[in-house]
């Protein structure tokens, strides 16, 4: 897949006859690609480590009943059907007045996000060590954190995507924008497999890479913004 995308990236910057504002356009997209591809592998570990910590480390008993782990995946639709008309109107109301940040920024500022939910699951991940079971509150602040930093990430991404396309080749852009989200999720998998269930003392530092990937790529994604507007060239 890792080849696929850069072979892709590497046809239409030598191949495709494009302008120079072409090109350009076509290296923040790979740009934008390979910040997706680091969230996803974060963020799709809620199907993944994150889900094993509900089911091994989470009290999960309540009045006499025993929720079923899984249920807290619930909670990240939830709050997405619940903010995502907030971060639009957000978007629409910084647009109206000439501030909306641009892609890099909302990239980064997800990415960013994504490492502070896994900080949270860094200390909870302590009291675990300690020998104690935590509460859901600790999941539920980490998939809130996650969903902002998703509904920063993901609808504003493929819209960007689209636009820096050139014309004749949006639909396999289209197309590598969800290869970049089969990539993450692939890698998702590997990075949870580092976790061993007869080594306990793995799961912090599994949440501490994680959380480092976000921060890094946040950061500088946060860096490259004014690069990236001047590559744009008026894509807004």
């Amino acid at each position: 897949m890792v080849l696929l995308g850069v072979g892709y990236f590497a046809y239409l910057l030598v191949f495709a006859r494009l302008t120079p504002v072409e090109r350009n356009r076509v290296l923040v997209m790979a740009a934008l690609v390979a910040a997706s591809v680091t969230f996803w592998a974060g963020y799709e570990q809620t199907g993944a480590s994150m889900n094993l910590f509900a089911e091994r480390y989470t009290e999960r008993h309540i009045f006499g009943w025993n929720m079923p782990a899984a249920w807290l995946q619930s909670v990240n639709p939830l709050f997405i059907i619940a903010f995502a008309p907030v971060l639009a109107a957000l978007w629409i109301s910084l647009g109206k007045r000439g501030r909306d940040l641009n892609a890099a920024a909302k990239f980064g500022a997800g990415l960013l996000l994504l490492g502070l939910g896994f900080i949270v699951m860094y200390f909870a991940s302590q009291y675990v060590l300690a020998g104690q079971t935590v509460s859901p509150a600790w999941l539920v602040l980490a998939y809130l954190l996650h969903t902002f930093g998703e509904l920063c990430l993901s609808p504003v991404g493929l819209s960007y995507m689209s636009k820096l396309a050139p014309p004749r080749f949006v639909g396999q852009v289209m197309g590598m924008w969800f290869l970049s989200m089969a990539l993450g999720s692939n890698l998702a998998g590997q990075l949870s497999g580092q976790y061993d269930a007869s080594h306990l003392e793995s799961l912090p530092g599994l949440f501490l890479k994680i959380f480092c990937y976000g921060a890094i790529g946040g950061a500088g994604m946060l860096l490259l913004t004014p690069f990236v507007k001047r590559m744009m060239a008026g894509v807004r």
